[in-house]
């Protein structure tokens, strides 16, 4: 474990220290008092260790803590969290925050199959990113919910790590570091310890890995996984001598998962970057563009948000096998995007946010006469939050109505 020090989430043993220094840390209980300005600093402290007493490992720490938080996001700023996946629902489990057992989809095998944790399999799952903190949170409650007996460690940019506490705090919740912004030699070296330890905490670890198809969010919705993605993974395997490349990623047992949001809160700050990047080539965000897009992205509204699992990428990969190695990971990522696209789960603005790009009204039947007028006053409302001294009003409703048009767009193409 120590080759992995510098990225790897705290372990059990580690757990009370990296607590108290979060307590210490200065920010850190500038945060909290906003939570609880009535209740003295010690007070505060005093609560927070008496909650903390018998957490021992980052699992427990997101059950402890994590999860009810979570619970309440969904509560709050959610119409609903639902999870698809056909061996569970087969077997009639219920959907997160829903009162009835689903009808069947695909693919994991639940806890119930497994009695034994460490034969429950593991999974890697590879999806498309909607949001900086909560995709990956979203998926924890799931799984727990669903009765799996872990969650998922959790790839995340240091990019993202601003201050000294959130750096803590996210290790504490089972996140390793992707580093950015990397020379070329470094970040080889970079990705071929990531690698590693993403082959190291699925096999041997027992742990789940979640992370996003690409760099970033794909800021209009045109979700598309990054070769380079795909080689990073491939890099870690443990083979002592030439083995066809599919047996580099087997191990790691990815699922292919798409993720649907009703409405991105994040929508018009995304808009008003593709305008700033426009007018402004050169243009890069700043620490607090990104705070604000993690602060949006969890207190704003979102709608009916959307799970689904593809089947493991195991049950098909070997139809690639004899490909040369860069067709092999052009197929490899076309045949993920495409698992990703038909899962989609759309919705309403989807549709209309097509027609509203083409004026054809193709798709006219998928919604009402109110939902576009609701779909055009909340596109009105988030443009009217974007705060450029030269808004370009036009062009901002083109860029928000293209996110919702893309998803329905890719998920046509695959279904042809």
């Amino acid at each position: 474990m120590k080759d992995f020090d510098e990225i790897r989430p705290y372990e059990t043993g580690e757990m009370r220290q990296a607590f108290e220094e979060l307590l210490d840390d200065r920010q850190f209980n500038a945060v909290l008092k906003g939570f609880a300005p009535w209740l003295p600093k010690f007070l505060r402290k005093g609560l927070l260790r008496l909650a903390f007493t018998g957490v021992e490992t980052p699992l427990q720490f997101q059950k402890r803590f994590m999860k009810p938080v979570v619970k309440y996001i969904i509560r709050k700023h959610t119409d609903g969290c639902t999870f698809d996946d056909e061996e569970l629902r087969s077997k009639g489990v219920k959907e997160s925050g829903s009162q009835h057992p689903t009808p069947n989809t695909q693919h994991l095998s639940p806890i119930t199959y497994h009695p034994t944790p460490n034969t429950q399999p593991r999974y890697t799952f590879l999806t498309n990113h909607r949001d900086i903190v909560l995709d990956s949170a979203f998926l924890d409650v799931l799984l727990i919910d669903n009765g799996y007996p872990t969650t998922v460690e959790i790839g995340i940019g240091d990019n993202l790590l601003i201050y000294p506490w959130i750096k803590r705090l996210v290790r504490m919740n089972k996140a390793f570091i992707v580093r950015r912004g990397l020379t070329p030699r470094a970040m080889l070296e970079s990705s071929q310890l990531m690698s590693r330890y993403i082959h190291h905490a699925v096999t041997e670890k027992h742990e789940n890995i979640w992370l996003a198809q690409r760099e970033g969010r794909a800021k209009d919705s045109d979700d598309r996984t990054q070769e380079s993605v795909l080689k990073m993974l491939a890099m870690g395997a443990n083979t002592q001598h030439p083995t066809p490349i599919t047996q580099h990623l087997t191990p790691l047992n990815i699922v292919p998962l798409t993720i649907s949001y009703e409405y991105d809160p994040c929508d018009y700050l995304k808009a008003q970057e593709f305008q700033q990047k426009r007018d402004n080539p050169s243009f890069k965000k700043s620490r607090q563009d990104d705070l604000d897009n993690m602060r949006t992205g969890i207190f704003g509204y979102k709608g009916r948000v959307h799970y689904h699992c593809a089947a493991p990428i195991n049950t098909w990969i070997d139809e690639l096998k004899d490909l040369p190695k860069n067709e092999f990971y052009a197929a490899l990522a076309q045949r993920i995007d495409t698992e990703l696209h038909r899962n989609y789960r759309l919705y309403p603005i989807n549709y209309c946010a097509a027609d509203l790009l083409s004026g054809k009204g193709e798709f006219i039947a998928h919604y009402t006469e109110k939902d576009r007028l609701n779909v055009e006053d909340y596109i009105a409302q988030q443009i009217a939050k974007i705060t450029l001294p030269e808004k370009d009003v036009p062009f901002l409703r083109e860029r928000i109505l293209t996110m919702y048009a893309n998803p329905l767009k890719n998920y046509l193409k695959v279904k042809k």
